[in-house]
């Protein structure tokens, strides 16, 4: 049952209940109004009460016959009457407070100022980080859509997966030299490294077959393998940029499709 159907149903029980209630009406003699009883504290001239663990100055002014208003205006209390285990009060109005022992509050202690809330700040936007600019004329270097994205940080996700049918075209995505042509790197099966410039190498990964040899210098768009799952569970180029050894995301220096 939710809360508003539960809050119908006690507003209806209470009805009911009403109803019943005053259906039993019993007649009674008429009287004048009923006067309430006032209470006037009893002062105790002399007496003093040590405050214990628990107590309030509502109990401990009943029990001693006393207005708790009068009680607390006999120790110079104001509200919320607040009181401490140790401190001493008289039952009686007089001039100074009772002597509390050494190292008790008298007077509940003051309040530090509350400092006003701060105006919650909205965090700024992350700002896209502008890629370096390689200098390198960058093209797709086959004609599959995309697979996977570069992922920072993450030793599986250091390039973009490109996919096509096996045999497709790879092509090489800038001027360059060929750095390596081979199989000895775990995890990129037949594999092509072409190096651009001084710190700008592209790598081609997953390949059928290789068509170039170390040394060898490749123009932009020559084909320099056929796609393949050499290392891969299905037909596709795993494709990275790198800028002095480390991989930056492909999709920044590639043309937009």
């Amino acid at each position: 049952m939710s809360s508003g159907m539960r809050t119908l149903a006690l507003i209806a029980t209470v009805a009911v209940v009403g109803l019943g209630c005053a259906s039993r009406v019993v007649r009674t003699p008429e009287r004048g109004p009923a006067q309430p009883a006032i209470m006037r504290s009893v002062p105790k001239p002399g007496a003093t009460v040590t405050v214990q663990r628990g107590d309030t100055l509502y109990r401990i002014a009943t029990n001693n016959g006393i207005v708790p208003r009068d009680l607390a205006s006999w120790n110079g209390l104001a509200e919320p009457y607040t009181i401490r285990p140790g401190q001493r009060l008289r039952l009686y109005p007089g001039g100074a407070a009772p002597v509390t022992p050494r190292g008790q509050a008298s007077r509940p202690a003051s309040r530090r100022p509350t400092a006003p809330s701060r105006p919650a700040v909205a965090k700024p936007a992350p700002v896209a980080v502008a890629p370096i600019d390689s200098g390198v004329a960058w093209r797709w270097p086959t004609d599959g859509g995309l697979l996977a994205r570069f992922v920072a940080g993450e030793p599986t996700r250091q390039g973009i997966d490109i996919g096509g049918s096996a045999g497709a075209p790879v092509r090489a995505a800038a001027n360059g030299t060929v750095v390596y042509s081979g199989a000895g790197l775990v995890g990129y099966g037949e594999l092509i490294i072409l190096k651009h410039n001084d710190q700008w190498l592209s790598a081609y990964g997953h390949n059928r077959s290789r068509r170039v040899n170390e040394g060898q210098v490749v123009k932009a768009g020559e084909q320099i393998a056929e796609l393949g799952r050499s290392g891969a569970p299905r037909e596709m180029l795993h494709f990275e940029i790198r800028y002095n050894g480390k991989p930056v995301d492909p999709l920044l220096y590639l043309p937009k499709r």
